[in-house]
């Protein structure tokens, strides 16, 4: 009877599959992998890792290493291994941790070998251990004053959690989860993002005052801030009009008396001390004694007293004495001294 041709292709990959067989028990090795297995336990609590490997005898060789960025020891040479010494025991091949810890998860790997005829024999089994966390108390950040209209965000974070929590704000004890124009605070507009924390009013108001916090909750438990006041201030439009234009004003009449004391000469170079001071007035009576010698000399009486003060009124009075040798003229110019 004729075989078929399928029956033929089928024959040629059974003969390849039994080569390849005897290939690898030549060698001296062969290796089976189980499938992985995942364990979940609440950090503190304890957990077993299973070494589910088909072939297990006392003479075989049992390894437990955890697979990270590296590899490190856990079983070793019939000994745990590291800090695992003092809250773990073995249970045949099994690992009993007492006291789990967030830094235990990770993939462990267990690996056992037995000589067998063919050679050596190394079963593996992989299991994951996922440590739950209860989150922590969360940061809060609710400012303490706002003024009406303006957009506020409150923010809410927590960073041990696992799974990753949800954030759930409360005004005054009441939760603000759901829809706002729903709830008890009708008159409020926000937005409560339960993933991010982020707790937004969109136009706050004067009736948002209250007590705030924020809850972290996952599937081990829930935490919560201290509870924060927030005080919504009204904005006082007219007062803040009424402070600009009174400080414009100021400003112009600042800015108009500077221009007059500048046209009045008020900011000359001379200083009032400089022009106050004996060296100045003492400059000046030479000037006023230089002035009526001059227009006395000139025979020009009526500009006589023009630059004359009275303080050097009598100076000038024995100088001209001196200058002229008579008291004729100077009896021409004497009242323009009392004028002066």
């Amino acid at each position: 009877m004729a075989r078929s041709p399928q029956g033929l292709l089928m024959l040629l990959l059974l003969h390849y599959l039994i080569v390849a067989l005897d290939y690898h028990k030549a060698n001296g090795f062969s290796a089976s992998k189980d499938h992985r297995q995942e364990v979940t336990v609440i950090e503190f609590q304890e957990a077993i890792l299973a070494c589910k490997t088909p072939k297990k005898t006392t003479s075989s060789r049992l390894e437990w290493k955890k697979v990270g960025q590296g590899v490190s020891l856990v079983y070793y040479q019939q000994a745990l291994q590291g800090d695992f010494k003092d809250r773990a025991e073995m249970i045949d091949f099994n690992i009993r941790i007492k006291n789990v810890t967030r830094s235990d998860a990770g993939e462990y790997r267990c690996e056992v070998s037995a000589p067998t005829e063919q050679g050596q024999n190394l079963q593996e089994d992989t299991v994951m251990l996922e440590v739950l966390v209860a989150p922590a108390v969360p940061a809060c950040e609710v400012p303490t004053s706002v003024m009406t209209g303006s957009v506020v965000e409150l923010r809410c974070q927590d960073k041990e959690g696992n799974p990753a929590p949800e954030y759930i704000w409360f005004k005054d004890g009441t939760s603000l989860l759901g829809n706002p124009k729903g709830g008890t605070h009708n008159n409020s507009s926000y937005t409560m993002n339960t993933k991010s924390g982020i707790l937004q009013f969109n136009m706050i108001s004067k009736m948002d005052s209250g007590e705030y916090y924020c809850e972290a909750r996952n599937s081990v438990g829930h935490r919560r801030c201290p509870g924060k006041r927030m005080q919504v201030d009204v904005l006082n439009i007219s007062g803040i009009i009424a402070t600009v234009v009174v400080v414009a004003f100021v400003i112009s009449v600042c800015g108009l008396s500077t221009c007059y004391a500048q046209r009045k000469g008020y900011f000359s170079k001379e200083t009032s001390f400089q022009k106050g001071s004996p060296a100045s007035k003492v400059t000046t009576m030479s000037e006023n004694v230089s002035t009526i010698e001059a227009c006395l000399l000139n025979r020009t009486f009526g500009d006589c007293g023009r630059k004359v003060d009275t303080v050097t009124s009598f100076l000038i009075h024995f100088r001209l004495v001196s200058a002229t040798g008579t008291l004729k003229d100077l009896g021409k110019c004497w009242p323009l001294f009392c004028l002066g």
